[in-house]
């Protein structure tokens, strides 16, 4: 009689093996496995012919024991004494035996060596064949040597016996000669931005931001030629400012004392009083509209830059021109201060001079330098970027400029310096780059942005903004140049879809909050999604180490 087997798949086959397997083996699950004798000989016995083998049989000059009998002149040279039953070790052979007495027959039994003295000693190990350890070393270095010289620079010189020396002590070909093959760093997680909110009022392109010092309100300016300040938590308007007669370009707040500061298309920049919400001084001196300033953070100094191809600094308190920084061959579009190092950044191309310089009443520049050199001997940097495309540094002290950057092709429109790093952005129509203080070292490009950028923001957190005359703002890891988020924000209602430019964007001082100045006459708020993790928003970052590198 017959008996059919049942028949089953091939996965329930695998699993009932599987699980004998299991069943087998249950005792011993996450026991550590027994070290072998033989195979750990074995990789022992590898590891040091691997290691040592190049120098393991070398000649070594032993001292210790027989050094009392080479004092007391017994013998001459190194001697290596023989434990009783065993025969005599040489160290270094190859001298011919002699009887040991006069008369004496040379036999077997009655022929002696006679060990070379400590010069033999030296002339002989000088006159042995390299080791091989010290022909890899010499040839990878003579290998290295080529690379340099063929790459143009300048060959190292190194202690000849230093890689030899490790090499011969124990230490192996790879720990002394490779190098460490250069990263790219990965980029720094950033949460993703969000609209917050829109803030509506002015009647025409809002073109300036500044946010004051106690993070309590911002100022905005306008093509509508009024000045509004808001309520930063709320987003209302608390007051209206009239004064300019066209465009206002620039705006900036002090830290330093209750005034707000303002230029325009009309050429005038002006200062007025918060107190009294009034205009306490002019500072005339442009010839054609002025399109940003910027207040030095220590001290009482006000930089302006103009399409006149000029940038001015300005006393605050006496009103004089104390400086006029000629040379740009076209509108200087922006400008920045910074009290780290004693710089102006400009974009210009002639160099300027405090001492010699014509335009300063002769008085004023007496006092300024001594004001410089005594009481302000480290600070005053100012950056500004102008349409003829080049970036100027300008040693206000030394009165020179201390670098050119040529690197861009069009218009540096819009320049801002990292908050903590010694570093700076400028953005303009073919790329965004960044460079080094305090000699301008280029760093890296930040490519992908295809539009005009017209102003550029950054945060203490590596966060990089940029915001173009299409309407599309960038997000970048500052540190990599990783774009991790892109923007386009609809355009309100009233405005024509051409209009929807970004002319400016800040960082509040707490730095949770974006505010944008656009083209369809509305102040936007953005903040970070806090939603957002690792998982849900993941870093995509494909390095481009070749393209970065090009200027």
């Amino acid at each position: 009689m017959t008996e059919d087997v049942q028949k089953h798949s091939v996965h329930t086959l695998v699993f009932r093996s599987l699980k004998r397997t299991h069943d087998m083996f249950v005792s011993d699950h996450a026991k550590s496995i027994a070290l072998d004798d033989e195979s750990h000989k074995l990789k022992m016995g590898v590891k040091l012919k691997a290691d040592y083998g190049a120098v393991l049989h070398l000649p070594i000059l032993r001292e210790g024991k027989d050094r009392a009998s080479h004092l007391s002149g017994s013998m001459e040279g190194h001697q290596n004494y023989a434990q009783p039953g065993e025969d005599p070790e040489y160290l270094i052979t190859g001298t011919h035996a002699y009887p040991s007495g006069p008369g004496v027959a040379l036999t077997t039994d009655t022929k002696m060596h006679r060990n070379p003295s400590d010069t033999g000693v030296h002339s002989m190990a000088l006159v042995l064949p390299p080791s091989q350890a010290r022909q890899d070393a010499s040839r990878t270095a003579a290998s290295i040597a080529d690379i340099h010289r063929h790459a143009g620079g300048a060959e190292r010189s190194h202690p000849p016996s230093s890689a030899v020396s490790l090499l011969e002590g124990g230490g192996t070909r790879n720990s002394a000669l490779m190098r460490r093959a250069p990263t790219m760093p990965k980029p720094q997680w950033h949460p993703p931005w969000k609209l917050f909110r829109v803030i509506s009022g002015h009647l025409g392109w809002v073109r300036s931001i500044a946010v004051e010092p106690g993070n309590q309100w911002f100022v905005t300016g306008s093509a509508d030629r009024t000045i509004k300040i808001w309520d930063l938590a709320s987003g209302k308007l608390k007051l209206s400012l009239t004064g300019h007669i066209s465009t206002v370009r620039g705006v900036a707040v002090s830290s330093r004392s209750p005034y707000l500061f303002s230029c325009g298309e009309d050429k005038q920049v002006k200062c007025w009083d918060l107190e009294y919400n009034k205009v306490i001084r002019h500072y005339h001196g442009h010839l054609s509209a002025v399109y940003d300033l910027d207040l030095h953070p220590t001290i009482d100094v006000l930089v302006t830059c103009s399409r006149d191809a000029t940038a001015r600094v300005w006393d605050i308190r006496t009103k004089a021109n104390v400086h006029t920084l000629t040379g740009h061959t076209n509108t200087v579009a922006t400008v920045r201060c910074q009290a780290a190092e004693p710089q102006i950044i400009t974009g210009t191309i002639m160099f300027f001079q405090i001492a010699h310089n014509s335009s300063i009443n002769p008085s004023v520049r007496q006092v300024l330098k001594w004001f410089l050199f005594t009481l302000a001997p480290n600070v005053c940097l100012v950056c500004a970027g102008s349409h003829d495309s080049t970036i100027r540094l300008w040693d206000l002290i030394a009165g020179k400029t201390r670098a050119t950057l040529t690197n861009h092709k069009k218009s540096v429109r819009t320049l801002v310096l990292h908050p903590r790093q010694y570093t700076f952005a400028s953005g303009s129509a073919d790329n965004i780059k960044q460079w080094m203080f305090p000699d301008g070292n280029f760093i890296q490009n930040l490519s992908g942005h295809n539009a005009i950028i017209n102003t550029l923001a950054v945060n203490s957190d590596g966060v990089l903004v940029s915001g173009a005359d299409n309407g599309t703002i960038h997000m970048w890891d500052w540190r990599t140049g990783y774009n991790f988020q892109r923007i386009h924000a609809a355009v309100q209602p009233g405005s024509l879809d051409s209009e929807s430019g970004i002319f400016a964007c800040m960082f509040d001082h707490s730095e949770s909050r974006l505010i944008t100045a656009e083209a369809d006459k509305t102040i936007k708020v953005y903040k970070e999604d806090d939603t957002a993790t690792e998982e849900s928003h993941p870093v995509n970052w494909k390095p481009e180490i070749l393209k970065r590198k090009r200027f």
